[in-house]
């Protein structure tokens, strides 16, 4: 589909060519995209600039995740959907290769544990050897891959799709590999999960994208519940909580994306300080009482804090809530190939303002792109279904099977220093030990 920006329309349709997928890091000080000729990772702690901290070279990579600010990067080629490549991108080389059954929908991954989603399997992977520590066999049928997984790595939670026609949750404790509780959070299947930095929420939207729902995590208690919109039905592709858990985002394949704030109303305050508004709150809290469950709940839901209007519609995207140069943000990275950044007011909310745009791609890498659509070779076999956008696949040769230990941190930590705590390290982790991970080659499962 066509940007809503006729002036770029020829623009949008070359980028959307080049541009495959787009995933932000775990503290959202990075983007990373996967394009029909490699991937690149950029720095996103600055409004008025992107810096391209690094270029890899695999042809149509569909998955491309960095680890927090560290040299470690996951890459999955559509030429080889079976093959999850780990780089160390700093060093140019690759610290191992793991090969599966099927094709690799999604991979998620923290300072302990590295997951691996197929249709129908999971596979928890210890990122400090790479070893793996837990197949989960069949699973309910996940043709997307959904997953989350905390960020926090002394709990390390997994949430994944409990079935395919329902909208039930499994948490799964990944670092003592044991299930934790099965939430039945929607009545249509799922379509998106997150996690809050501390992994204790757990956010959740049907296929509908209709409603929003928080729970507490691992107790599987509803906390709060947003309504999107009415009028029609859209597909949540990302859902992102801020730093401090007190907003979450949502995006679609419209052209609106929406901000909500975690806040409990105390009666309290409405007694201290009556007004007409709280008053109309508690006639229709009282008259709720005696309407259909349906409608009830309804008047129960909290609308969006905040809202974008983006100028496109029906493109894939993501959102992030960020804080840039000690401000909130709210970073959306689409297929038009653009990264869009917006201020947010975290008291007034409404309507954000659109503060900076910037380009993933330039125009030279545009018509290069052109030029190879216009000319393909072989076709290779793409993945039954991606994890979040895909383009047809040109042949290619498999990357460097070259074996390297190890990866170091780009920003923060040096060899043998501990992780700043707000990355919830529990002890000292030298992210620069040539130790950390031993040496091995390809392995299957």
């Amino acid at each position: 589909m066509e940007s809503q920006e006729p002036q770029d329309a020829t623009d949008g349709t070359d980028l959307q060519r080049a541009f495959i997928c787009a995933s932000f890091n775990q503290d959202t000080t990075s983007l990373s995209v996967g394009t029909k000729t490699g991937y690149r990772l950029f720095s996103v702690t600055a409004v008025d600039k992107l810096d391209c901290i690094h270029e890899g070279e695999c042809p149509d990579v569909y998955i491309v995740e960095r680890l927090f600010s560290s040299s470690l990067v996951v890459v999955v080629s559509l030429s080889m959907p079976r093959r999850m490549n780990v780089y160390h991108f700093k060093k140019g080389t690759e610290i191992c290769n793991y090969s599966y059954s099927n094709n690799i929908l999604s991979v998620r991954l923290n300072r302990q544990r590295l997951v691996v989603c197929l249709e129908e399997s999971v596979y928890i992977h210890n990122i400090k050897d790479m070893k793996l520590l837990k197949t989960l066999l069949n699973t309910p049928t996940n043709p997307t891959g959904l997953c989350a997984l905390s960020v926090n790595h002394s709990n390390s939670y997994l949430a994944y799709p409990g079935s395919a026609t329902i909208g039930e949750i499994t948490v799964y404790d990944a670092n003592n590999l044991s299930t934790l509780t099965l939430i039945q959070a929607h009545d249509s299947p799922l379509a998106a999960l997150t996690f809050n930095g501390s992994g204790t929420k757990l956010a959740s939207a049907s296929e509908k994208g209709t409603v929003i729902r928080v729970f507490s995590v691992p107790e599987g208690q509803r906390l709060f519940e947003f309504r999107r919109g009415m009028k029609r039905y859209v597909s949540i592709s990302s859902l992102s909580f801020s730093a401090d858990a007190q907003f979450l985002c949502a995006s679609s394949n419209t052209e609106t994306v929406h901000i909500f704030k975690l806040e409990q109303h105390s009666p309290s305050q409405d007694e201290e300080s009556p007004t007409w508004s709280a008053y109309m709150g508690k006639m229709f809290t009282a008259a709720s009482t005696y309407l259909p469950t349906q409608v009830s709940d309804m008047m129960h839901q909290d609308r969006a804090f905040a809202t974008v209007r983006l100028n496109m519609f029906g493109l894939k995207n993501i959102s992030a809530l960020a804080t840039i140069q000690k401000l909130p943000r709210l970073l959306v990275a689409s297929s038009d190939g653009c990264l869009y950044i917006y201020n947010v007011d975290p008291q007034d909310g409404g309507e954000c303002v659109l503060i900076q745009k910037h380009r993933l791609f330039d125009s030279s890498e545009e018509q290069v792109e052109q030029k190879e659509e216009e000319n393909p070779e072989d076709d290779s076999p793409q993945p039954a279904s991606q994890s979040y956008a895909a383009t047809v696949a040109l042949a290619s040769t498999p990357p460097s099977s070259t074996t390297l230990m190890g990866y170091s941190e780009e920003a923060g930590a040096q060899k043998g220093e501990v992780i700043p705590e707000h990355e919830f390290a529990e002890g000292p982790v030298c992210l620069d030990d040539e130790n950390e991970f031993p040496p091995f080659g390809n392995q299957s499962n």
